[in-house]
């Protein structure tokens, strides 16, 4: 299995690469960006999120921004985006960087895994993005990518398949790995999409593809 996502790894982020990067939190891999980008587009559609993370960017352009903004004021900018305990959990997140790391994000991500609100997906895209630390980012596309990738008849909502397919992409992470990161999140989202035909003709990775193979 280990051979089989090997293979995948460097068309990958070469493709990646190749891509235009016009979204306004792929401009820089500040972390600060990467994190408040990511905890907005869970639950929300990339388009909508345009809009309010640059709002958002514009008021509360640090971590001390973020830190110190009244409640009122800070659910008033979210407004839209639902889910609003994303947005408690990001101020509540931000007063703890500066009570415990001297108001910068933790740069490993374990320790980032110590925030509110940032769980193993998230820690896992700001570590690898911001600071080149060679772990996963493991989302619902990055699972059904390598599932289709592997011909894998396991089930992607169970919390094993996710250990599972975590710990074989953690062996194989290139010293890109934000990119590789990034490039099955996009792949997965262009791509090899969820609930209809995946657009397999432009796919970077078809000829490693097992699930393709058997089509």
């Amino acid at each position: 299995m280990k051979k089989e996502l090997k293979q995948i790894v460097e068309p990958i982020v070469k493709w990646y690469q190749k891509q235009e990067k016009t979204l306004p939190w792929k401009q820089d891999k500040e972390p600060y960006h990467i994190w408040v980008s990511e905890i907005m587009l869970q639950q929300t559609r990339i388009e909508a999120v345009k809009k309010y993370y640059t709002r958002f960017m514009k008021e509360l352009s640090t971590i001390h921004d973020l830190a110190i903004v009244p409640e009122e004021k800070l659910l008033k900018l979210w407004e839209g985006l639902g889910y609003y305990s994303r947005a408690r959990n990001l101020k509540k997140a931000a007063i703890q960087i500066e009570q415990e790391y001297n108001g910068k994000l933790p740069t490993s991500y374990t320790e980032l895994l110590n925030l509110l609100g940032i769980g193993e997906y998230t820690a896992g895209a700001i570590a690898s993005i911001s600071y080149k630390e060679k772990v996963p980012a493991v989302d619902g596309n990055v699972l059904r990518v390598v599932s289709r990738v592997l011909a894998s008849k396991e089930d992607v909502l169970l919390p094993e398949t996710k250990r599972k397919i975590t710990k074989e992409l953690l062996e194989i992470m290139p010293n890109e790995p934000g990119d590789f990161n990034e490039g099955l999140m996009e792949l997965g989202e262009k791509i090899c999409l969820p609930n209809t035909v995946p657009l397999c003709e432009t796919c970077p990775i078809q000829e490693f593809c097992m699930a393709n193979k058997k089509i």
